[in-house]
C-alpha cells in the first residue's frame, strides 16, 4: 500500500506533517462506489486554514487540512462513468452531492447531503463533515462524475498548473464576490483586503471590466502587489478615512461595488489598526457603497469564534449597522463560493491568457514537509499565495 503524508493541525499555532492513512474508496464503513482516490499535484494553504490554525475555530487537534486540491485520478469507483485513470483534475473544495435540491440549482455551497451538521461540506476544514483534506499526497474525491472539473489537455494544463490550481477556491471565491457586489464595465470597486482572496478578488473585477479596483489593506507589501498588475491601493493604517482616501482617487468618497475579503478578524481602521473589530469591513461597507451599491462578502464569517475578543463575536454576533445599509438599499450576499458555477469559465480564461491569476496572487510553490514554514510566513502577512507540491511534479 502506497505511503501517505498530510499536514495536521495540532493546537492553536502548530502544524506539522506526518504519515497519515492512504484513502479508500469508503464513507466510513460504506463503499464510496461514486468516488476516485487523486494522486494531489498541488494543493494550497488557504487564509481560510489560518483562521483554524490561529486558533480561531473549534477545529479539532489531528484534523488533516486542505480543501484547495489539483491532482491526477489513479483510482475510480465503480460508478464513476466520465472521469478516468490518468485524467488530470481540479477539485472544487464544495464537497457536493449532484442529487440535492440545493445541489440541482447550482447552490454546491451548501448540499444537503454531505454534512449530518449543517448544510455543506469541504475537505479538511471544521464543521464541514469531516473529510480528510487535501493537503497530503492523496486523497479520496466523492461524488466524482459531478464535482471534478477535467482538464481537456494534460500537458497544456501542467504548463499554466501554477494559475489552475487556483481553480479550485481562491480565484472563483474571488471572482464570486465580485459578480455578487455587480462588477461590471466602468464599475468603481473597492476591495477590503490584499491577502490572496483579495487580490485574486482584484484581478476578477478587471477581468469583468472594472474601471477602478481600489484595494485596502495595512501590510504595505500586500498593497505593492495590487499595484503589481494595475489596482489603486489604500492604507488603511493612516489616519485619513477610507472615504478621504477613496475621494483622493476617484473624486467621491463612495463606490459602485465593495467586496469583504477580509471577514471575521478584521482590525479596525487609522489608530485602532492594531485593535481587532471584527464588524469594521462590514460597516465601511455600508459607509462607502453608494446608495443602491452592492456588497459581495466572500470572506469568512463563523458561528463559534474562541478567540474573540468580546462575548456577543465568540457566538458569531457582531454590531454591525445594518439601518445604514438598509437606509441606503444596499445588496448583500454572503457564503461560501460555488465554485462550479465559475471553475470551467475561469479555466478557459487562464488556458487561452486572459487573465495571469498565478501572478496577480503571487504564487510560491513549496514542498510539503515545508508547509509548517509557509504557515508561518502566510501568518507574518506574506504577500504570497503558497501552493504545496507534494509529489514533486511541479518543482521538477
Amino acid at each position: 500500500m502506497c505511503q501517505n503524508h498530510g499536514v495536521a493541525y495540532i493546537k492553536p499555532g502548530e502544524v506539522e506533517v506526518r504519515e497519515i492513512d492512504y484513502p479508500k474508496l469508503a464513507i466510513g464503513n460504506r463503499q464510496c462506489h461514486h468516488g476516485v482516490i487523486i494522486k494531489i499535484v498541488a494543493t494550497n494553504i488557504c487564509g481560510s486554514d489560518q483562521h483554524m490554525v490561529r486558533g480561531r475555530t473549534t477545529a479539532p487537534a489531528g484534523l488533516i487540512l486542505g480543501h484547495e486540491i489539483t491532482g491526477i485520478v489513479i483510482e475510480a469507483g465503480r460508478d464513476v462513468e466520465f472521469i478516468k485513470e490518468g485524467d488530470l483534475v481540479s477539485v472544487p473544495f464544495n464537497i457536493a452531492c449532484g442529487r440535492c435540491r440545493n445541489c440541482k440549482a447550482g447552490q454546491t455551497g451548501i448540499c444537503l447531503n454531505v454534512n449530518p451538521a449543517r448544510p455543506g461540506a469541504a475537505y479538511g476544514y471544521v464543521d464541514m463533515g469531516g473529510w480528510v483534506g487535501g493537503q497530503a499526497e492523496y486523497v479520496m474525491v466523492p461524488y466524482a462524475d459531478f464535482n471534478l472539473l477535467k482538464f481537456p489537455d494534460k500537458d497544456r494544463a501542467m504548463e499554466k498548473i501554477k494559475d489552475l490550481t487556483l481553480l479550485s477556491d481562491i480565484f472563483p471565491t474571488g471572482f464570486h464576490g465580485a459578480v455578487t457586489a455587480g462588477v461590471g464595465p466602468g464599475s468603481i470597486v473597492y476591495v477590503a483586503g490584499a491577502g490572496p482572496v483579495g487580490l485574486a478578488c482584484a484581478a476578477s473585477c478587471q477581468l469583468l471590466g472594472a474601471a477602478v479596483v481600489i484595494v485596502g489593506d495595512m501590510n504595505k507589501e500586500r498593497l505593492e502587489q495590487a499595484r503589481s498588475f494595475g489596482c489603486e491601493t489604500v492604507d488603511l493604517s493612516q489616519e485619513a478615512s477610507l472615504g478621504d482616501q477613496i475621494e483622493a482617487i476617484v473624486g467621491v468618497p463612495e463606490v459602485d461595488s465593495f467586496v469583504d475579503c477580509v471577514g471575521f478578524e478584521a482590525k479596525g481602521h487609522g489608530a485602532d489598526a492594531n485593535k481587532e473589530q471584527a464588524a469594521t469591513v462590514l460597516n465601511s461597507a455600508m459607509e462607502i457603497t453608494r446608495a443602491g451599491g452592492a456588497i459581495g462578502i466572500p470572506g469568512l464569517y463563523v458561528t463559534g469564534d474562541p478567540g474573540a475578543s468580546d462575548e456577543a463575536a465568540k457566538k458569531g454576533n457582531l454590531s454591525i449597522r445594518i439601518g445604514l445599509g438598509w437606509a441606503k438599499s444596499h445588496s448583500f450576499y454572503t457564503g461560501q463560493c460555488p465554485v462550479m458555477k465559475y471553475h470551467r469559465q475561469l479555466m478557459n480564461a487562464i488556458l487561452y491568457d486572459k487573465v495571469q491569476i498565478a501572478k496577480a496572487v503571487n504564487v510560491q510553490v513549496i514542498k510539503l514537509q515545508d508547509a509548517p514554514s509557509g504557515y508561518k510566513d502566510f501568518d507574518k502577512g506574506a504577500a504570497k499565495k503558497f501552493v504545496i507540491d507534494p509529489n514533486g511534479m511541479i518543482m521538477n
